[in-house]
């Protein structure tokens, strides 16, 4: 039995959670958004009109159940076009690209872009330095209840730039289902750090950690990490993952720092191939 997280399943995990965060939304947030998502196979896609970012505008999923081919490929640049958003970002594991993918990429007219690196651990392989995440006396951590839903989703969409009321909803939406478990850092009553963990059988994605900027390098974040690993755990996951940018030479990743502190370890990094309409 593998001890690694297959590709396949952290990126058919990854894309999971960001269609389902998004897609909790009610219809009238979906429509004010121009939010609109595909399932074809294992493939998954969402496209967000109204977020100049286009950061919501990703697929992925692609190779975890069959090889990639390019009429998939194409369906996917399809959707983005029948959204009318600009760009949508594919994303796939590199030990799934087909041998042709220079070839193949061509076809829908694909471009290489930034750089991710996914990250994964096993269960059995955390070190016992997971138990003891040093948060600052005074501050606790916890599960966050559906009062707290709003003030969790604005401090996490609003330390990552997204600042509109319809974005913070739809984050907000999120909290409560059934798949997810939500987690918030408090300063006394105030929220200064959260994070998520998806749930996709046996692999948890950790999703969305964010941090107040006067509130970090004070153990938010591991604090959060080590919560949500001891969840996932507890409902019978065996793999976790997670993704943050690449750390290139002379730069520091906090975020890459602190998964590697409590134990993940990089799997690869992966390209983002972008379809520009």
């Amino acid at each position: 039995m593998t001890t690694t997280v297959p590709p396949g399943l952290a990126e058919l995990t990854g894309i999971m959670a960001y269609t389902d965060f998004a897609t909790s939304a009610s219809a009238s947030v979906r429509e004010a958004l121009g939010l609109g998502s595909l399932h074809v196979g294992s493939t998954r896609a969402l496209a967000i009109r109204e977020d100049p970012s286009h950061f919501f505008n990703r697929a992925g999923g692609f190779g975890a159940e069959s090889p990639i081919t390019v009429d998939e490929l194409v369906r996917v640049c399809d959707f983005y076009r029948e959204q009318r958003v600009s760009q949508g970002s594919l994303m796939i594991a590199p030990p799934l690209l087909p041998p042709d993918w220079a070839a193949t990429a061509a076809k829908p007219g694909l471009a290489e872009s930034s750089r991710c690196t996914e990250l994964g651990c096993d269960i059995e392989a955390l070190p016992a330095a997971t138990d003891r995440a040093a948060l600052d006396p005074g501050w606790r951590v916890g599960v966050v209840e559906a009062h707290q839903a709003r003030e969790w989703a604005t401090v996490m969409m609003t330390t990552f730039g997204f600042t509109t009321p319809d974005m913070i909803e739809m984050a907000a939406s999120c909290v409560g289902r059934a798949d997810w478990r939500q987690y918030a850092v408090w300063a006394g009553e105030r929220t200064v750090a959260v994070g998520s963990v998806f749930l996709n059988g046996e692999c948890a994605d950790m999703f969305g950690g964010a941090t107040l900027p006067e509130a970090r390098g004070r153990g938010a974040q591991s604090a959060l990490l080590t919560a949500r690993v001891r969840a996932a755990t507890a409902e019978g996951c065996r793999w976790f993952v997670a993704e943050t940018g690449v750390e290139g030479p002379g730069e520091h990743n906090p975020s890459l720092r602190n998964m590697v502190r409590v134990g993940f370890e990089p799997l690869y990094e992966r390209a983002t191939w972008l379809w520009r309409a």
